[in-house]
């Protein structure tokens, strides 16, 4: 199945029954496919929506109401989305939202990258938030960590980003889906906005003009980042028990690595590779952990280098951490990447490098 559609299906499946989307590629199957389906579910409601302002406004508006809500878009429409994700984060509403990365900066081209790591760890629009975010490496991963936006949203109450890229997008694996969930059988939401006949009135709203009130929000948006930190980083280690040295990368990037760890394995190399899973939180005591016998860490990412910093804040100076990257929609090939980790190796040991 074709990652974007998995995406979607993983989506339905989680009891998501509100798309809004604009059209952008490499992400086009996604909206596609949750018009198709939707079209045969009455509870279901697609919008392709004016422009990605118009979108994003409507999770917003969806999310009010209770529904499980999702958007997609590519780099340029993730630009565009960035105020309603503030706004989102502001309200503490549940939303998932899928980027399909592409090279830029700007219009860029249609080509797989991960340019866009800052823009998403980072929160991406104005304010002191943070956006929860995953990063999938297969088509099983695609259909788990959608399912799992839609509670890790639902739980803490904000905005979750799947970052996926192109490549990702576009790719065909066969994949395991889990049972659907009804959307009836989900727990209420006691703070959404469905019709005050009979209730108090509820408000929910971003705008707090007194700043001792704007304050404390930021406090408690600060203290709800800190649990998440605590709870969801995650990660996955590869052949890293006896590695000299690590190469971390994830999506695509750690797809590639993978086969470049493979092949100097099979040349007696003690190489292996770190994969962050949760982009936001980043999984720093995992890797931080390693340390403790790695020698040295090489950082391998399709762009000019944002995760490094990361890397290396997790790291602490204690050892050793080199970046290689190819921008702009290149995808290098595993051959490519383990002539460069060859070479770290080897010096390792005051060799020069094969």
């Amino acid at each position: 199945m074709r990652g974007s559609h998995v995406v979607g299906e993983a989506a339905i499946r989680a009891g998501c029954r509100y798309y809004f989307g604009y059209p952008i590629t490499p992400q086009n199957e996604l909206p596609e496919y949750m018009a198709t389906q939707f079209a045969a579910m009455p509870d279901a409601t697609f919008v392709q929506a004016e422009s990605e302002l118009a979108s994003i406004n409507m999770v917003i508006g969806a999310s009010m109401a209770g529904g499980r809500v999702m958007t997609s878009s590519s780099s340029p429409g993730i630009s565009l989305k960035q105020e309603g994700i503030s706004y989102l984060a502001a309200m503490e509403l549940p939303g998932v939202i899928v980027n399909m990365m592409r090279g830029g900066p700007g219009l860029g081209n249609i080509a797989p990258s991960q340019s866009d790591y800052f823009q998403a760890t980072r929160g991406g629009g104005h304010g002191d938030y943070r956006t929860l975010v995953l990063g999938p490496a297969s088509g099983q991963e695609l259909a788990d960590l959608t399912r799992r936006a839609f509670e890790l949203a639902d739980e803490y109450l904000t905005p979750v980003m799947l970052l996926g890229d192109g490549m990702m997008g576009q790719m065909m694996e066969p994949v395991e889906f889990p049972e659907p969930i009804d959307p009836k059988s989900l727990p209420r939401k006691p703070w959404i906005l469905d019709g005050a006949r009979g209730r108090k009135s509820r408000l929910i709203r971003s705008l707090l003009l007194d700043p001792r009130i704007e304050e404390e929000h930021n406090w408690k948006l600060y203290r709800k980042y800190e649990a998440i930190t605590d709870r969801e980083q995650r990660s996955e280690s590869y052949l890293t028990e006896d590695a000299q040295l690590v190469v971390v990368a994830y999506g695509t990037a750690a797809r590639i690595a993978k086969g470049a760890v493979n092949r100097l394995r099979g040349n007696g190399l003690k190489v292996g590779l770190f994969r962050p899973i949760s982009l936001w939180p980043f999984p720093f005591q995992a890797l931080k952990s390693l340390s403790q016998w790695v020698r040295g860490f090489v950082v391998f990412e399709m762009s000019t280098g944002q995760m490094v910093e990361d890397v290396r804040l997790s790291l602490e100076g204690k050892r050793p951490t080199h970046f290689y990257g190819r921008p702009g929609g290149i995808v290098p090939s595993p051959q490519e990447v383990a002539h460069v980790l060859s070479g770290h190796y080897f010096r390792l040991d005051g060799k020069p490098g094969s």
